[in-house]
């Protein structure tokens, strides 16, 4: 991202349908409050924001510790990623960044179609950098929870087990060979099976805690580089340490340092390979004060250019859309 993307368009998802805790519904209106786009646009970004893609007609119960049945938030969540697979499709058609802010994490079900949809058009190959405590490699079959937010990469990669209401032309592929997980540390058994016979690079804390952030990101964006390839990277709250990020719902001790987050979405900015982003599962229900909030606008802005010694500004282009 060495070099400006001509427009970041921001789009959320409002939902927390995939999950099994309320609240990360929330999520996108906070990044905004905690100054997600004037922090864009400080950095010289020309911004777009396309408000909230949310679920159609909003349940009405007279039980307020009642949580829909799965079925119905299955519905919602494959609803919402056709909409989102169209929506981000459109963005990227016209040359733009698209910076999808959630909700949980199913709605890369929709985000990641829209940009395998749109590199298959343009031959482009497709990488995939995810950044979470959780691989969300399961299957209805394999998965204890049942939670659609544990599910995007199996479902993208084609994994057997989800049923017909899940296709459609909305839906892409990715090769799960292109996939790299990054700070996984609670991975399902079955799960773990299938990341390794899928071929999928898993870096979890142990290996961080070895290695050091720096000697693991230079393999992965060299060799997105060398297949001129899209980057998508999709950053999960949970991946950082609930000491300084408690604002999620599955949240695992020992996560990555404010540091390490910060050093990962430096070298991605300096790279110059991510074409879109996820934000996803930041629950605003469960912060404390905005901190979470205010640490993934600090991530995202790390991501588009903010450095310790910034030039000075030049004009700016701030577009807010409906």
């Amino acid at each position: 991202m060495s070099v400006k993307p001509k427009r970041i368009d921001i789009l959320g998802i409002a939902t927390a349908a995939g999950a099994s805790v309320r609240g990360c519904g929330m999520g996108p209106e906070a990044l905004r409050v905690a100054g997600l786009l004037e922090a864009l646009v400080d950095l010289e970004h020309s911004v777009a924001d396309h408000g909230d893609l949310r679920r159609v007609h909003p349940e009405m119960s007279t039980n307020p510790s009642s949580w829909r049945l799965p079925e119905e938030r299955k519905g919602d969540v494959l609803d919402l990623a056709a909409r989102v697979s169209q929506a981000g499709q459109d963005i990227l058609a016209e040359g733009n960044f698209p910076l999808f802010v959630g909700g949980d994490h199913s709605i890369a079900m929709g985000t990641l179609s829209a940009v395998s949809r749109h590199c298959q058009n343009s031959g482009k190959p497709v990488h995939v950098l995810w950044v979470d405590a959780h691989a969300d490699y399961n299957t209805p079959d394999t998965s204890p929870s049942g939670n659609l937010h544990g599910m995007p990469l199996a479902l993208l990669g084609g994994e057997p087990g989800f049923d017909d209401s899940f296709g459609g032309d909305w839906l892409g592929r990715i090769d799960p060979k292109n996939v790299t997980i990054f700070g996984a540390r609670s991975i399902d058994r079955d799960e773990r099976r299938l990341l390794h016979a899928r071929g999928v690079e898993v870096i979890d804390m142990r290996k961080i805690d070895q290695v050091g952030v720096v000697a693991l990101m230079q393999p992965i964006i060299e060799r997105v580089k060398s297949a001129k390839g899209h980057l998508h990277v999709s950053f999960d709250v949970d991946a950082i340490d609930p000491a300084i990020a408690p604002g999620g719902g599955t949240l695992v001790p020992g996560g990555l340092t404010y540091r390490e987050a910060h050093l990962i979405m430096e070298m991605l900015h300096d790279s110059g390979i991510v074409g879109s982003l996820d934000v996803v599962e930041l629950n605003p229900f469960l912060d404390h004060g905005g901190k979470t909030a205010t640490l993934m606008v600090d991530l995202v802005a790390s991501l588009f250019g903010r450095s310790i010694m910034g030039e000075e500004p030049g004009p700016v282009e701030f577009v807010t859309e409906g």
